[in-house]
């Protein structure tokens, strides 16, 4: 299917995808203006989703979807948590593993898009709201050690090993 959602999230996922690859220029050098915007424009994301396509969603089917978006939710937090540390190789293999398989869930024939597309009510109000909703503010990385154990605790309730991450080498 190729409606409204369908097309908007995917259209970004490819942008996200695009910031990403630019920021990583090559194993622990980045762009950090680059990935900033990455953070910025990820985290924006996952607030449209949050806030306004998986409510519309639930609403309208009423909770029949919970599990797939249940799912969504915890890579979500996950992705959340991986944007507080700096960037690291393991840090952006993170990111792109989750993405590609979070991505493909969304997008895929009869994906939450789909369902988007084809259930929610009042698409244009929804896709108005979207494009009136303000960036996440970002703040500073932070270096402190427990913020990796926090986001490997994340990570771990997504179904994710950080240490799987780590660069072998």
């Amino acid at each position: 299917m190729n409606g409204p959602f369908s097309h908007y999230f995917a259209e970004d996922h490819r942008r996200l995808d695009d910031i990403l690859r630019a920021s990583d220029i090559r194993p622990n050098e980045y762009d950090m203006k680059a990935y900033g915007h990455f953070r910025s424009a990820l985290l924006k994301h996952i607030k449209l989703e949050e806030t306004l396509l998986f409510p519309a969603l639930e609403k309208s089917q009423r909770g029949v979807y919970t599990e797939r978006i249940a799912k969504l939710r915890l890579d979500h937090g996950a992705l959340t948590a991986l944007m507080v540390p700096p960037p690291s190789p393991a840090i952006i293999n993170a990111i792109r593993f989750i993405l590609a398989g979070h991505n493909q869930l969304e997008e895929e024939p009869k994906g939450l898009y789909d369902l988007c597309d084809e259930f929610i009510q009042d698409p244009d109000g929804i896709l108005s709201k979207m494009r009136q909703t303000a960036d996440v503010p970002l703040l500073p990385h932070n270096t402190e050690a427990f913020i990796l154990e926090a986001t490997r605790r994340a990570l771990a309730r997504a179904g994710y090993n950080y240490d799987d991450f780590e660069p072998r080498g």
